[in-house]
């Protein structure tokens, strides 16, 4: 499925840690000092990256992921919100062709560039190179006759000496450098046990975000580069055709129907512990007719008032676990709450917030909500990867007998499983279930697997569906 190209390019990187990230940051910052209709993707699963360029851009940056959704969705996606904007950025992940199995570009960067059509430019780290950049560009550039690779980013260059070794190099090859990146030792994004230290976290990203966009526009080669992140004019015709766009009928997207009254309130919990949401997954609930309440389980004294269900997303409970642990009137009213019977929907961190405790990385256990009886523990060892997820029983928002597609990123693990288990998971390109694990207890629905609702839209159906009935049942009693 490939379509005309509507303007805009991929970042992609020769493989992870080449500085990928920054790169796009610095992109986005020096073009949002140009327009304020900057729009930006990600390639993946990922929750962090796309703080960041929402940070940088004021716009929600959207994910492209093939597995969690699917290909129709994803040009869909692309399509839909580079309509009113100016300039696009993809931002890849891992290597150029890593993709989901590691023997295909499935889901790949280089496959979302080739399904939206997109040129890529390829951030080479050059801090240990010099004539040898050739041969990793001719590579790459060579692997793929249907991949479009625009130009080169050379990252962490040292000197103008080296600089003059890699532009000699690379002469022998037709492909133009349009950025040239020094290494800089004073631009540096802190890490932690899952990648990038969230965005609320970082009291001085303003200064740096100024810092990476004076990078950007001093860096790249803006002639060469400009063209390429162009988008039409809003009104230009889009070259994609109009929703629902070139969709097989095994394909669909979503074709919601009108809300109707009345219209219940979910509250969304949202802070430094709770921070992983994919803004389609809300915008669907909106559109639903969903009113979100955001709330912050770190610093509310109650929880929000005339709501009628609960979304506790992913995040990093395990960094707050003493404050989250220490508002007991605020965790008994939660329990209270739920045990009444209001619709929730918890993915990851906010499973760990819903169990009895939390251990956290030092080994201190912290009481969390209580509705879950397991404590969850953290460990040093990653569960990480796509699953397919079969629900075994109904829960509030799938039936069982549904196979989802979702994806696990965590380091905690439950000490008691689930008398019935929610899910029965398989790993992508798996043959056989490789495990059983989630709750659907009461109108809880609570999993460690991420599910990006463009690829389970029944998901915020039912989850509104029941919010919806509970309102109307509490409203009659």
């Amino acid at each position: 499925m490939t379509h005309l190209s509507p303007g805009g390019v991929v970042i992609a990187g020769e493989r992870s840690g080449v500085g990928k990230t920054t790169v796009t940051l610095a992109l986005l910052a020096a073009l949002g000092q140009r327009s304020q209709r900057v729009q930006s993707f990600k390639v993946g699963p990922d929750y962090i990256d796309p703080m960041f360029h929402q940070r940088v851009t004021g716009r929600p940056c959207y994910n492209l992921d093939p597995i969690l959704t699917s290909e129709a969705y994803l040009c869909h996606s692309f399509a839909t919100h580079c309509q009113d904007a100016e300039f696009a950025v993809v931002e890849g992940v891992m290597g150029l062709f890593d993709g989901a199995s590691g023997r295909s570009d499935v889901a790949s960067t280089a496959h979302i560039a080739k399904l939206l059509n997109l040129p890529v430019l390829l951030v080479v780290d050059c801090s240990r190179l010099s004539r040898s950049v050739l041969a990793i560009i001719h590579g790459y550039r060579t692997l793929d006759p249907q991949l479009n690779l625009a130009g080169v980013i050379l990252n962490r260059v040292g000197s103008d000496r080296h600089l003059d070794l890699l532009k000699t190099a690379l002469e022998s090859i037709d492909l133009p450098i349009l950025g040239t990146i020094r290494r800089q030792a004073n631009i540096t994004i802190p890490h932690r046990h899952l990648g990038l230290v969230p965005t609320a976290e970082l009291p001085q990203l303003q200064k740096l975000i100024d810092h990476l966009a004076h990078l950007g526009q001093q860096s790249f080669t803006w002639p060469l580069l400009l063209p390429l992140a162009s988008l039409p004019s809003p009104t230009s015709p889009s070259p994609y055709p109009p929703f629902p766009g070139k969709v097989a009928p095994a394909d669909p997207l979503p074709r919601f129907p009108a809300p109707t009254l009345p219209y219940p309130r979910i509250a969304i919990a949202h802070d430094q512990a709770f921070s992983f949401y994919y803004p389609d997954n809300l915008e669907f609930l909106q559109s639903l007719g969903a009113e979100l309440i955001f709330w912050s389980p770190l610093q509310a004294a109650n929880p929000p008032r005339d709501v009628h269900g609960f979304y506790f997303g992913g995040g990093f409970p395990e960094m707050f676990a003493a404050a989250l642990a220490s508002n007991q009137k605020l965790l008994a009213q939660i329990k209270t709450s739920l045990q009444a019977g209001y619709p929730t929907y918890a993915e990851c961190g906010g499973l760990m917030y819903l169990a009895q405790a939390l251990v956290d990385l030092e080994g201190s256990e912290w009481p969390m909500v209580g509705v879950l009886p397991t404590t969850v523990k953290m460990e040093s060892r990653l569960t990480l990867g796509y699953r397919q997820a079969e629900a075994l029983i109904s829960s509030s928002v799938l039936e069982a007998g549904t196979t989802v597609w979702g994806h696990e990123f965590h380091h905690s693990q439950t000490t008691k499983p689930a008398p019935r288990p929610l899910y029965s998971l398989k790993r992508y390109e798996a043959a056989h279930p490789h495990g059983e694990e989630g709750w659907a207890l009461g109108s809880i629905h609570a999993s460690y697997v991420h599910l990006h609702w463009g690829g389970a839209f029944e998901v915020a159906q039912n989850f509104v569906r029941a919010c919806r009935t509970f309102m109307n049942a509490r409203s009659q009693g």
